[in-house]
């Protein structure tokens, strides 16, 4: 077996729906398919039963532990050259197995991820929120793509790991948040070939509301902190924008308050001018940065909805990441405190869960 699929399910089986349906569409038909049913409250069992005659479907059932030992615990059952892993919430489109094999014929590869796009049918919001997610103007080049301003690590929703490799390192380790960029950071140190396969993209539908996007962003921030610790040295300029944008915000708020009390209660009209000037510079440049976002997306979207429903994605994608970033900057580095579920170990194949097989 050329590819064994790894996908993680926690009470997604409309999800898991979408994505079996996509890969009954793939052009290249080498590979099968494991989907870890991670304690899911509601299960897909019936849709993976469903598939079950176009597909090569193995689907098992552990105890709730988080998508890190969910996917170490297909790894440890499949048997494929390689380790694609998936994220439940995303869709193939026919050709993306290809382009993986297209690209492994023309470069040696022991690790490789790819883009993600927003699909047609997504809705506004959702594009918005990939939009804030894959844009350069916030910082989302770091995902992978064309533009990018760090260096290409695999994220989990889009991954490949040569099975090998995988077995070497032990899969992914214990962490509440960022533990698929620790998986490439070790990969990496391993000395693993690690590249950007841009045509092997997927179409990944994001968080459904704001609150849940600034949740997600919000972790990530966290994360960084983690890795930092984990790998000191990985910290670079970009990791550090969305806290910059952030600080820069509250700056600029605390300016606009002080604009506002010398324009009303300045004793004389060089200060209240200088107020009213500082007020307009305290709102120009939140306002000129949305007017980028919103030419921007709405020109890529081909939607001006979704052009203004990308303005607070963008700012929530900043500010969430920001803030997530300097409250754990504050707690780990400066007060030194433990992460609350971190295990700096290795999470090693053979975790005590049961599991069933269909």
């Amino acid at each position: 077996m050329r590819y064994s699929l790894i996908i993680p399910v926690y009470n997604r089986p409309d999800e898991v729906a979408e994505l079996l349906h996509s890969l009954t569409k793939q052009t290249c038909r080498d590979f099968d398919v494991h989907i870890v049913e991670d304690g899911s409250d509601v299960p897909c069992r019936e849709v993976c039963d469903h598939f079950s005659n176009r597909l090569d479907i193995h689907y098992y059932v552990k105890e709730n532990g988080g998508p890190g030992r969910a996917r170490n615990y297909g790894a440890e059952r499949a048997a494929g050259d390689y380790m694609i892993v998936l994220d439940s919430d995303v869709v193939l489109p026919p050709g993306y197995l290809a382009a993986v094999d297209e690209a492994l014929k023309s470069r040696e590869a022991d690790a490789f991820g790819g883009p993600d796009r927003a699909h047609p049918d997504f809705t506004p919001l959702q594009k918005a929120i990939s939009y804030a997610m894959t844009s350069f103007f916030t910082t989302g080049g770091i995902r992978g793509g064309k533009q990018k301003l760090d260096k290409f690590y695999p994220r989990s929703f889009n991954m490949g790991v040569r099975s090998q490799l995988w077995h070497q390192l032990g899969g992914f380790r214990q962490m509440r948040f960022g533990e698929d960029i620790d998986f490439s950071y070790r990969m990496e140190k391993a000395g693993a070939r690690m590249c950007l396969f841009p045509d092997a993209w997927v179409w990944h539908k994001r968080r459904t509301d704001f609150r849940r996007f600034f949740r997600q962003v919000n972790n990530s921030g966290k994360a960084r902190i983690n890795l930092h610790l984990l790998h000191p040295g990985t910290m670079k300029v970009v990791h550090l924008l969305p806290a910059v944008f952030t600080v820069g915000c509250v700056m600029l708020a605390l300016l606009l308050v002080w604009g506002l009390l010398l324009f009303f209660f300045g004793p004389d009209l060089m200060s209240r001018s200088f107020g009213l000037a500082l007020c307009g510079l305290c709102v120009a440049l939140p306002l000129l940065y949305a007017l980028v976002i919103f030419v921007d997306s709405s020109v890529r979207n081909r939607s001006l909805w979704v052009g203004l429903l990308s303005i607070p994605a963008s700012f929530i994608q900043l500010i969430g990441y920001g803030t997530g970033f300097l409250s754990a900057f504050w707690r780990r580095i400066v007060l030194k405190q433990q992460e609350e579920g971190f295990d700096s170990n290795v999470e090693l194949y053979g975790s005590a869960t049961s599991a069933r097989q269909g």
